[in-house]
Parts: C-alpha cells; structure tokens; sequence
C-alpha cells in the first residue's frame, strides 16, 4: 500500500504528456483539475511540491516549431519563450484557492554544490511555511548540460531528495511499470530496481519529451537510496490520489530504502558525478558493506582521478563493480604517496563512514 496518508511532504512531478494537449498546447482543464487535487491534499496537511516540464513544447508551439530543435541556442530560446506561459497557466489554476506559486529554476550544479543544495531546502522550507506551492523546472535557458542530456524525471528524484519528501510521484501518460514481457499488466511493487526491471524499460518517442521509462527507473533508484518512495502512475487518472488514498492498488510502488538517511549522506547518494575512483581490496569491502566502517588507506588497491579534498569518489571492489560513493578527506596526490608508503606507516582514514554511501 502506498503510504500517502502518512507522508508529511511530498513532490509531484508531471510530463510533457500529461499538461499538453500538443505542441504548444496546454491542457489547461488537466492543469486546472491537478490544482485541485493538489489543494485537497494541502488541505490534509500534506506539503507538495511540483516538478512541471512542458516549457519547452510550449516555446515550440509559440515558436511554430513542429520538431524538437537539435540547436542548443534554439532550444533555450523555446525553453525562455514557454516558461513564462507555464508559469502564469499554474498561478490561474490555483487562484480559485487562494494559493500562490512560486517559480524555482534549477540545474545540476545547484545540486550538487553543498551550499547551494542547502539554500535550496532553505528556500523550498520558507516557502512551504507561507502556504505557497513551489514549481520547480530545470534553468534550461542558461544551462547546456541539462537541456542536452536532462530530463525532468531526474531532476524530480533529486528535488525530493534535497526537501527530505516522503514520496515522489512520477506522473506521465502510463499507469505505472508494465511487464510487457510477462503479464502485461502494471507492475504493483519494486522493492529493489534490478536488470529485470529495467528490463522492462524503453524510451519516449514524444517530440516534446525526454527520458520514458529508462529515466524514470535511474529516478526511482535515486530516490529510493535517499530514503524516498517513488509512485509512477497516471497523470490523466483525476482520481489518482483519491484512489491511493483509499487504498486501492494502482500505480507502481517503488520501496524507499529502509535505512534512516541524514542530510549529508543523502547529499552523497544522490550525487551522479563522481571526481575519481577508488579501488579496494576484500577486507575493506567486508568492512564498509557488512560493519559501516570508514575506508582506510590499507586496504585501497589504487586511485583513480585528481580529486581534492571534499570531492566525491566512487569505491569499486576487486572485481571493479561499484558499489558506493563517499567524501574524501585528502586530495589524490596525498594518497598516492600513502599507497607508495603502504606497511611502512599507519593507515590514514580516507573516507570517514559518516561521509560513505552504500549505493549497491
């Protein structure tokens, strides 16, 4: 059962699919009827937070652009023109409520900088506290690297991540996970995100859209590692909240990990650029996986990368799999001359264990 009742905050974010009609054509009853849902779950004392794409398509269509540009320039130009459509189109949906929204433009470097990550959940707190919805998007006028290889799935993931929500609510034009190998029926639960369930993934062919259900798989799993559950269901479905609510099961259901997260070590998990590779041997593989103890310089095989102080690393066992990430408290020139003078001095902590994530 989805545990909607008992969450505190949430973040729902919604495709391209789901607000337009076509190209730079909102659905404004669709937007209208989500304001509502949105403000009955407000009024249960559920926070909420949106993630809205759409600004893109609605730049095209102003644009009359029938296929989505190739041209980075041209892109931010349609993402700049259809903002502000999306924007005024939310703030109307919601005044019948007596709700303000408030814009919030973001892209990866905000996430990953530690400070700003905090003034992020700073600003998102602040607003919540004065009965306002936020509506995030990713800053595609001004960022390269999110228009050409983001998607809003992603971003969604690492938005309730940073807020500590309880549930993420992916919501498209699919009721959720379908095992179109198998039973051909939605998939109910997913404890875990393994190669059979992705799978069961394939992309978007939308013109307007990015990602599909590769994205949303990658999304679900950063949430989950953060201590957040995932929801892929229907944006079109007006009773959808109504319906979980009452328990019935739809949608799939992804299972947060059941170990208490804090701040920073969610910062680390959610963290998808790493700056270098560590390579450890068995003993310190059991040490981390089995007793959550920090990595030591003896049992680390090599280093890759040119790191600093504060970076984050990925940590590989002997066979190379990945299977966590950490904080590192020395640069890669000072371990390197701890691995040459390994056995002949004491081993120096190199990733503490309140600074490492298991990942895998």
């Amino acid at each position: 059962m989805i545990p909607l009742a008992q969450s505190k905050r949430i973040v729902i974010k919604l495709g391209t699919g789901v607000l337009t009609t076509g190209i730079g054509q909102l659905n404004t009853e669709r937007i209208s009827l989500l304001a509502r849902q949105v403000n009955e779950l407000r009024n249960r004392g559920i926070e909420v937070v949106i993630v809205s794409s759409g600004a893109v398509g609605l730049g095209m269509g102003k644009l009359g652009i029938q296929k989505r540009p190739k041209d980075l320039a041209m892109l931010q130009a349609c993402a700049a023109i259809g903002q502000t459509v999306l924007m005024n189109t939310w703030q109307k949906c919601f005044d019948p409520y007596g709700a303000n929204v408030a814009q919030i433009l973001l892209t990866r470097e905000d996430i990953r900088a530690r400070h700003r990550h905090n003034a992020i959940f700073n600003t998102v707190e602040r607003l919540l506290a004065n009965a306002t919805v936020p509506i995030v998007n990713e800053n595609d006028t001004v960022s390269a690297t999110e228009i050409k290889f983001g998607d809003n799935d992603t971003l969604s993931a690492l938005v309730a991540s940073v807020i500590n929500a309880d549930l993420l609510f992916i919501l498209s034009n699919i009721p959720g996970l379908i095992d179109k190998k198998g039973t051909g029926l939605v998939v109910p639960v997913v404890e875990k995100v393994t190669p059979t369930i992705e799978a069961m993934a394939g992309g978007t062919e939308q013109q307007t859209s990015v990602g599909g259900m590769i994205s949303k798989l990658s999304a679900a799993k950063i949430a989950q590692r953060a201590g957040c559950g995932v929801v892929i269901g229907s944006g079109k479905d007006e009773q959808l909240f109504t319906k979980i609510l009452n328990g019935e099961q739809i949608a799939t259901y992804f299972v947060p990990s059941d170990v208490p997260v804090k701040s920073h070590k969610r910062w680390i998990a959610i963290q998808d650029h790493v700056d270098g590779q560590l390579h450890i041997d068995a003993g310190a593989t059991e040490a981390i996986r089995r007793f959550g103890k920090s990595l030591l310089s003896a049992g680390i095989l090599r280093g890759e990368g040119a790191f600093e102080l504060g970076d984050i690393v990925s940590i590989h066992d002997a066979s190379g799999k990945y299977f966590a990430q950490g904080q590192v408290g020395m640069d890669a020139d000072t371990l390197q001359d701890l691995l040459q003078k390994k056995g002949k001095t004491p081993a120096s902590v190199v990733i503490h264990r309140n600074h490492l994530v298991l990942i895998n």
